[in-house]
């Protein structure tokens, strides 16, 4: 386990480097976004228009937008029912494993934090898989701590493999890998990967990321491109809104995506928009200046930037919040959460990464969204 200090912005031996600039572009936008540079005028602006420039973008994501939210909502909604029309995807994540070899001060299986630590055997994982299926769900996002000797690239494998058994559409929210890697676990089935920059400040990231191969700013930033490279369906991007100014985080993680879409066209792109919330041991972290209205209009400046990318809305938001948001933004959710190791089949094996807001079931949340008149979409893809 790396423990020392190393320099952030710099490679560890065995972490691929690929010919990419556009960490470069989007660090030196961020450098030039002012949150305060905007006017009401500029939002105005920015809203009568179909296709956003990065300046409207950024416009409609700073305090100035704060009291056009219901015109933005008008939009978001229009544009999300234009290209989603009323349909809501379901999934729920399964966390494998809960070892983790970094050191981040924001989360609930950072090294050094004292929990039940615990890996699925091939066993109990499919246990949990039959479980989650019987609940009518053909999509699953599969989780692990970040420990590569604990949760090595053989045991994910294996475990994507038993759930193309049982799942049409099946991502994965582990450690970033190398191009080859990713290409590994896509055959063996993993069609989406999540890696979330959790802030694009580097001195803050350097902060909030004391040691472990986490601590390595850039090859976390280019995971997404290493992700397709190896063949992957679509990535997710997002930032841990409320470590540092979410607004300059939003505004990065919208101008990642838009660039690797625009270098990828034919990639799926989503976002996720996950607030700081209090883990075990640590039931005061919270998400600074980041309050529901303050998420929403990240996630209607989201869809307005990309008017086809999918929106996800996670069980960190308490249950109004969550109906609220699906259909005007939001076009996936999850449902029937644990956010322990295991805990769909039988009892947890392992400690929470964080605390949750819904724990509604799958039958629960499936009769909400029929009730605000959208369709509940279980499969969106056949495997063959």
């Amino acid at each position: 386990m790396l423990r020392k200090k190393t320099d952030h912005m710099q490679y560890l031996d065995g972490m691929e480097v690929i010919e990419s600039n556009l960490m470069e572009k989007v660090l030196a936008a961020v450098k030039e976004y002012d949150n305060d540079g905007f006017s009401n005028r500029d939002v105005e602006k920015a809203l009568s228009k179909e296709l956003l420039s990065l300046e409207d973008y950024a416009a409609i994501l700073s305090p100035a937008a704060m009291p056009y939210l219901e015109d933005m909502a008008r939009k978001a909604m229009k544009e999300t029912r234009k290209h989603f029309g009323n349909s809501i995807s379901l999934f729920t994540p399964l966390y494998i494993a809960n070892y983790c070899e970094n050191q981040c001060v924001y989360c609930g299986f950072k090294a050094t934090n004292k929990i039940h630590r615990a890996t699925l055997s091939f066993h109990e994982a499919e246990n949990e898989l039959k479980a989650i299926a019987s609940t009518g769900l053909k999509e699953i996002l599969l989780l692990t701590g970040e420990s590569r000797y604990k949760s090595d690239l053989v045991y994910i494998g294996e475990t994507i493999k038993l759930a193309t058994k049982y799942f049409s559409t099946i991502g994965i929210e582990i450690y970033p890998l190398n191009t080859e890697e990713y290409t590994f676990l896509h055959h063996c089935g993993a069609d989406f990967v999540s890696v979330y920059q959790e802030t694009y400040n580097t001195d803050t990231y350097e902060k909030v990321h004391l040691w472990g191969s986490k601590r390595v700013f850039p090859y976390r930033f280019h995971a997404q491109e290493r992700a397709l490279l190896g063949g992957m369906r679509g990535v997710s991007f997002g930032a841990l809104l409320g470590l540092d100014d979410f607004r300059k985080d939003a505004f990065a993680a919208g101008l990642h995506a838009q660039l690797i879409q625009q270098k990828y066209p034919h990639a799926e792109i989503s976002f996720s928009t996950p607030r700081l919330r209090p883990y075990k041991n640590n039931a005061e972290n919270g998400p600074k200046d980041v309050h529901e209205k303050q998420l929403l209009q990240v996630m209607l400046a989201y869809r307005l930037l990309m008017p086809y990318a999918g929106i996800t809305i996670s069980t960190r938001e308490r249950p109004g919040f969550r109906d609220h948001v699906i259909g005007m933004a939001a076009t996936k959710m999850s449902a029937g959460v644990s956010v322990g190791v295991g805990g769909h089949s039988e009892e947890q094996k392992g400690d929470e990464q964080f605390e949750i807001s819904d724990e509604r079931s799958v039958s629960e949340v499936h009769q909400m969204i029929l009730s605000k008149g959208l369709q509940p979409v279980y499969t969106d893809y056949i495997r063959v």
